[in-house]
């Protein structure tokens, strides 16, 4: 389990909004050394600040700065991403591109060869679906479960999604050693909500899902009757066997240690030994997510025919490669995954697309190069310094806390004492030069590196965690908690304006990186984290009053959260958020502390236009969080995503806040009832 700090998207999603494209507003390169603090004229000061804080502190952004026909929303975020995907990653590549004759394997060799395939649309066309028409034929010759069962196990090796998914990583009771998971999947439209969900909207998703797959198996020549109405049916039976997305969030609800051989008894329909061979992983024990999930599936699979199973994993098979294949299959994928779903009206130039997919694909071979070029050490030094001044203010935060005992505070502050942080990039690099890369045959190149991950993560299984891996490549603009490690994680290109920006006043980098900071700690204390302990194992260090007292936090910030209707007909789910929320609060409280901390015993800064530090810390988590989205985006946020919407991190989270309302001067009384003082 990991709890990033930025707005989520659906793996599927993530993968396929490759198609779209983002507006000509990249700054120069000289961007981040000339960028605002805090610009005023990005305000609308007509609005009352305790009213609505996003649109006093962004309001003529907002007016200004519109979504752009390629994008699904536009905020800070979305500025940053592009500027160092079009400015620095791009470059990158444009380097490696003069590189004569570069040696197989190197970072050179790997990169040039893929983006090469990806532009190479003669030779895609040429090749129309063959390339995936072998594994095609090979479903469609089953002739029973067993056999098709097996074949899945081929598919899922190749990041097909299948019901079962099946990865390694840290056991969280154990959290040393790797162990090896399996978890509900094969939904095309990522969550339980857009199968169930009965609003007008989510109706018509499903209804255009219907015309999307026909239309795709069309073009693919595949002569099957009424395609799309056979995966939605059968997808909606699978999804309302499956967990909630926010019952997932239970890391103890999900954790089921079982002997390999149970899976048998468990789901008798599948043949799990053929399924985990062809996969390539043997296991003598498997944690499972939900072991009514697996009952329930063995039974669907045993009561539908044949032929609509395969149906299902042609399909996925043809979905998964889309944007691979000739230009009319990533076209429509676009149309329905984009344009449909999220409300993106115009697809990216294939060349922009190369480039997030090279990032996408090759992220750490292109981070190496990336780190090297824009990430100096000493940057190390600083973060460090920013996080051990979060941890301190932490302690005295849990030092103070009236709801919690003597003796659950001491657990609390060894817990904080433990936590690790990695920053900028991995001190050791992993070796891909076995990844055989050609600049002709774009699928298969997707095919093999698939196949050098997988082999990866299955090489792990049974042995001890590697402490010093990354999630995330450098070059991400993100952050991360992992509660198994008890560790934070910072890659190289979040620090950047306007996280952190060393032409700033401390003010809007508290409210800026040392919030950032400040959330990614609180995540090990969120109503998650909580869970586990300073070793990082899923292990009750609580009292059970100080749980209890936990608990009833939890649920009113919960509660507050389901009240707020982000669209009509469509609510924030409190459960599902509650995590990020109790980090947002945390995150805000200790960056504002620190702040104040800061300051002790020196001279007061002077205003900054007009405003004073405390009020310019609020600015500056207002500025992270400016964003406009479409109304599609927002509906699928609020059904999928642990993440608040942006609006709602700043308009949710600072009322609650006592520290905001005497930094504007809110006379608000109704507003005090709010307050909410978890961490």
């Amino acid at each position: 389990m990991k709890n990033t700090f930025l707005l989520s998207i659906a793996l599927l999603f993530a993968t396929l909004l490759i198609s779209s494209s983002c507006n000509n507003q990249t700054k120069s390169k000289d961007a981040d050394k000339k960028a605002l603090p805090f610009d005023v004229a990005t305000m609308d000061t007509s609005v009352k600040p305790w009213e609505d804080f996003d649109a006093y502190a962004n309001g003529n952004w907002k007016k200004n700065n519109p979504i752009p026909s390629t994008e699904n929303s536009w905020g800070s975020f979305n500025i940053l991403d592009k500027e160092t995907r079009e400015v620095k990653i791009k470059g990158i590549v444009n380097e490696l591109l003069t590189v004569a004759d570069p040696k197989k394997g190197s970072e050179a060799q790997l990169i040039t060869g893929y983006y090469r395939s990806y532009l190479d649309t003669v030779t895609i066309s040429k090749l129309g679906i063959s390339p995936i028409e072998p594994l095609s034929e090979k479903i469609v010759a089953t002739k029973s479960l067993d056999e098709l069962i097996a074949t899945s196990g081929e598919l899922a090796k190749l990041g097909i999604s299948v019901p079962c998914e099946v990865g390694v990583g840290a056991d969280d009771r154990n959290s040393t050693m790797n162990a090896v998971f399996m978890g509900q999947g094969g939904l095309s439209l990522g969550d339980r909500n857009y199968y169930e969900n009965k609003d007008s909207s989510m109706i018509k998703v499903r209804a255009e899902f219907i015309k999307h797959v026909d239309k795709m198996f069309s073009m693919a020549g595949w002569s099957i009757t009424e395609p799309g109405k056979t995966i939605l049916d059968f997808e909606t039976r699978i999804a309302l066997v499956q967990l909630k997305n926010f019952e997932m969030r239970d890391p103890v609800k999900i954790y089921n240690k079982i002997p390999f051989s149970e899976l048998s008894k468990l789901a008798p329909a599948i043949n799990w030994i053929t399924f985990y061979q062809n996969f390539g992983l043997k296991a003598d024990t498997v944690i499972v997510q939900d072991k009514n999930y697996l009952k329930n599936l063995s039974q669907l699979v045993s009561e539908t025919p044949l032929d609509v199973m395969k149906t299902y994993y042609r399909w996925h098979l043809l979905i998964n490669f889309s944007n691979l294949l000739p230009t009319q299959f990533s076209r429509e994928t676009f149309h329905f995954f984009s344009t449909v779903m999220y409300g993106v009206k115009e697809q990216r130039p294939r060349e922009e697309r190369a480039i997030i997919s090279v990032n996408n694909r090759l992220g750490m071979p292109l981070g190496k190069i990336f780190a090297a070029k824009y990430f100096p050490e000493s940057s190390k030094q600083k973060v460090t310094q920013m996080i051990e001044n979060v941890r301190s203010v932490y302690r005295d935060r849990i030092d103070n806390l009236s709801w919690m005992s003597a003796p659950t505070k001491i657990k609390a502050k060894e817990k904080l004492a433990a936590f690790t942080w990695k920053i900028g990039y991995p001190d050791t690099w992993k070796d891909y030069s076995t990844i055989d890369i050609q600049p002709d045959k774009l699928i298969q190149n997707s095919m093999n590196i698939t196949m050098w991950d997988h082999n990866d993560m299955i090489s792990k299984a049974g042995k001890p965690v590697d402490k010093k891996e990354w999630g995330m490549s450098p070059q991400t603009i993100n952050a991360y908690n992992n509660p198994t490690s008890n560790e934070i994680v910072f890659p190289a290109a979040i620090l950047q304006p306007p996280f952190f920006n060393p032409e700033a006043d401390d003010a809007i980098n508290y409210g800026g990186i040392i919030a950032v900071i400040g959330h990614e700690i609180t995540h090990g204390f969120d109503d998650q984290g909580a869970q586990y302990d300073g070793t990082g194992n899923l292990h009750n260090w609580w009292s059970p009053e100080d749980a209890k007292n936990f608990a009833a936090l939890g649920t009113k910030l919960e509660k507050y959260f389901s009240s707020i209707e982000v669209s009509k007909g469509f609510k924030i789910d409190g459960k599902l958020t509650l995590g990020e929320n109790i980090a947002d609060l945390g995150g805000l409280t200790l960056g504002y502390y620190a702040l104040e901390k800061s300051m002790e015993g020196k001279k007061r800064p002077d205003p900054i236009d007009g405003f004073s530090p405390e009020q310019r810390f609020f600015l500056g988590w207002a500025q992270v969080w400016r964003d406009n989205m479409t109304r599609e985006s927002l509906i699928s946020q609020v059904q999928t995503d642990p993440h608040s919407p942006a609006h709602w991190r700043i308009n949710g989270a600072l009322p609650l806040l006592k520290e905001f309302g005497d930094a504007f001067g809110s006379k608000n009384s109704a507003a005090d009832s709010l307050r909410i003082v978890i961490w």
